[in-house]
């Protein structure tokens, strides 16, 4: 899991920063910042992967991400074309202006509950993705006065649905990111074969108990409830994309298919054959 604390800077003669059609969809970009991201996605199928949330999103997408939530590119393995713009927010902006101004106290709330991740849908989604696409036209004054009016809307939209049942809380802390990143590396590179707790602890110089307290403080979870959690997100996906419960089990890293049953009913409270059910793409 390439975990990577991204450094962003807003566009010149801007407090913010507009990314249109970045093209991410052959990399893995599992990451965070402390920037508010609000990403709309258009003309294809794929999948939200926000924290630890991770569901299908179809023909187009907005999700409004809060600051340090780890989320993967909305656009990682569509193959069709899309259009795709990403606007960052400065996290100071919540203190600063939304909590400073009584006018403003709906997207001080919106900010707030940014941190379960937040998805909007039906005509919310259809109207501010059209704005958005529009959004790199204006002027720097004109696009200051667009995110004020966008966020608005948002606030007091009804379509929403947030992405977990309580906020998000990004445990790692900038000392940690250098050796935590490389630990996601390796688990995201190896993730599909049995990890020895030994081998990743020398890839820190430490011993397997300090190894264990030291990822348990900078995570709050041990190595093997993470590595878990990481191989049934991965299996959510094969099970999306129409793998056989078998495949999934084996190729994510687990050694029984009835280990495998079992951690996944105890992380995602219910079994793979009811999920694959639920996400069973109707045949055409």
């Amino acid at each position: 899991m390439k975990t990577a604390f991204e450094n962003i800077r807003p566009d010149a003669n801007s407090s913010f920063r507009l990314l249109r059609n970045p093209r991410l969809s052959e990399l893995f970009y599992w990451h965070f910042h402390p920037e508010y991201e609000l990403v709309y996605i258009q003309g294809t199928d794929g999948t939200r992967h926000v924290g630890d949330h991770i569901s299908p999103y179809t023909g187009s997408d907005l999700v409004l991400i809060g600051s340090n939530i780890p989320h993967l590119n909305f656009d990682y393995g569509v193959k069709s074309a899309y259009e795709k713009v990403v606007l960052h927010i400065q996290p100071s902006f919540q203190k600063e202006v939304f909590q400073a101004f009584p006018e403003l106290s709906g997207i001080y709330q919106l900010f707030e509950s940014a941190q379960y991740g937040i998805a909007f849908h039906g005509e919310t989604r259809d109207l501010i993705g059209q704005r958005l696409m529009q959004f790199h036209l204006l002027s720097p004054f004109e696009q200051f006065l667009e995110v004020l009016s966008l966020l608005q809307l948002l606030a007091e939209s009804e379509e929403a649905s947030l992405l977990h049942s309580t906020p998000f809380i990004n445990r790692s802390s900038k000392k940690a990111q250098a050796r935590l990143r490389q630990i996601f590396i390796f688990i995201d590179e190896h993730y599909q074969q049995k990890i020895p707790l030994e081998t990743v602890a020398n890839m820190c110089s430490l011993t397997k108990a300090a190894f264990c307290r030291y990822f348990k403080q900078a995570t709050g979870n041990t190595f093997i409830g993470f590595l878990n959690q990481y191989r049934i997100s991965q299996a959510k996906r094969h099970l999306m994309m129409g793998a056989s419960i078998s495949e999934t089990c084996f190729s994510c890293g687990f050694e029984s298919l009835s280990y495998f049953t079992r951690t996944f009913k105890k992380i995602t409270q219910e079994t793979p054959s009811d999920f694959q059910q639920r996400h069973e793409r109707p045949s055409l």
